[in-house]
């Protein structure tokens, strides 16, 4: 039987137990496998959810995906909703990442709207995937819709932050917060469309609208 609490030593006193090194089997941690499996269980999720859609992703068929039984699905998530959510989480954050990093790097406000809006179009068309997970799923599934309505003042943020209008404090400029969050949306439904081919602009055409868009908007901001 296990003991119920420290070891005690002959004289009564509590002693201090040394941390034990994990076990290692098959040359990795228990814990390094569970992080595989969790991505393995990511990867089918996006894979799934990016190319069929989100009726597409059941605890089964992620598990037949990522060829691991529904015992380590349930070691990682508690239900469907809550890998769909993760998966969602992982593409937005990079989508965020890329924006902010991209729009660093540039010089004044033309620069950094052309070069935010490329690296969006850049992760839109690198891996198909991600966009169908961010913009088009959300507006079938009610899971993804809900976090993607949560996430949207957080675009709102990027853009007032790269167009100069963040204000000293949140809400500090209710302006500035309209304008940003009515182009989150413009520009969210317009890559849409390109996206299912209902809008035909090349990207260098869609590139070059949606930088004087957000430059033309940016006085608007302003007041």
């Amino acid at each position: 039987m296990s003991s119920l609490g420290p070891p005690i030593r002959h004289d009564g006193r509590v002693s201090v137990a040394s941390a034990q090194p994990e076990r290692i089997w098959a040359g990795t941690t228990l814990a390094a496998r569970r992080a595989a499996r969790r991505e393995r269980l990511l990867a089918a999720g996006l894979d799934l959810l990016g190319t069929q859609g989100a009726a597409a992703v059941t605890v089964r068929s992620v598990c037949r995906h990522a060829q691991l039984t529904d015992r380590y699905f349930y070691e990682n998530f508690a239900d469907r909703a809550e890998l769909l959510l993760a998966v969602f989480d992982e593409v937005a954050a990079q989508a965020a990442a890329a924006l902010v990093s991209a729009a660093a790097a540039a010089g004044d406000e033309e620069q950094a709207a052309r070069a935010a809006v490329e690296a969006f179009i850049d992760l839109l068309t690198d891996d198909p995937r991600m966009g169908r997970v961010l913009l088009v799923e959300p507006l079938t599934d009610i899971v993804l819709g809900t976090r993607g309505i949560a996430l949207a003042p957080m675009f709102a943020q990027i853009i007032r932050a790269q167009l100069g209008q963040l204000g000293a404090a949140d809400g500090a400029d209710s302006r500035a917060a309209l304008v940003a969050t009515a182009m989150v949306g413009a520009l969210a439904n317009l890559f849409i469309r390109w996206l299912d081919g209902s809008e035909t602009a090349s990207r260098d055409e869609l590139v070059e609208f949606c930088v004087q868009l957000l430059v033309t908007t940016a006085p608007l901001a302003r007041g």
